[in-house]
């Protein structure tokens, strides 16, 4: 196929963008079972963040679905194609001067590794919210786990799909020992050791 395309060169660049926000830019990647927390942590540490005067933007994986992706299902292929289009949002924040937060279950190594290949080493953070599993299907606050167990739900992912944990994230959060504020405060922790706030 024949692609008559070319890459326009902004007369802003991502440095610029930085220089003004006064802070680094980059993805930090939520990765985790459905009600494991990704949402309530990385909600959480947006707002931290705000406070802080720091550029952030907050995607998540039910909000997308609602409009950038309504027309994808959950088969595996429609998965990775929701995961590859916010991999390509997350880097457009990331070069408009923004820390983009992106809570997604993102359930297959491959997928993750994609987007961290496409951004350099130094503006991807992979943080896996590790919690079991029976205290996510516990929690199931959307009751998502139920309706999985009585087939309502198909390809679930925790009960009849596969999720791959990460295999070397910058941060593990164990979300069942530690409330969601302290989940938040090590990840400032983390961006302070980093050098992005």
């Amino acid at each position: 196929m024949e692609r008559n395309i070319t890459w326009h060169q902004a007369s802003v660049s991502q440095k610029d963008y930085r220089n003004k926000n006064g802070h680094h830019s980059g993805v930090i990647w939520f990765t985790g079972l459905s009600g494991s927390g990704k949402s309530s942590i990385a909600n959480q540490l947006n707002h931290l963040l705000h406070e802080r005067g720091i550029h952030t933007y907050l995607l998540d994986g039910d909000n997308i679905r609602h409009g950038l992706n309504s027309d994808l299902g959950f088969s595996a292929e429609d998965r990775e194609e929701n995961i590859r289009r916010i991999g390509e949002v997350a880097k457009l924040f990331a070069d408009s001067g923004a820390i983009v937060l992106t809570a997604f279950i993102s359930p297959y190594q491959k997928d993750r590794d994609r987007i961290r290949a496409s951004l350099p080493e130094e503006d991807f953070l992979e943080v896996y919210v590790d919690c079991p599993i029976d205290e996510c299907e516990a929690r199931d606050p959307k009751g998502l786990y139920e309706k999985a167990r009585q087939g309502h739900i198909k390809g679930f992912t925790g009960i009849d799909s596969p999720y791959e944990a990460p295999i070397d994230p910058e941060q593990v959060l164990h979300s069942f020992d530690y409330d969601v504020k302290s989940c938040a405060d090590q990840l400032l922790v983390l961006l302070e050791e980093k050098g992005w706030i």
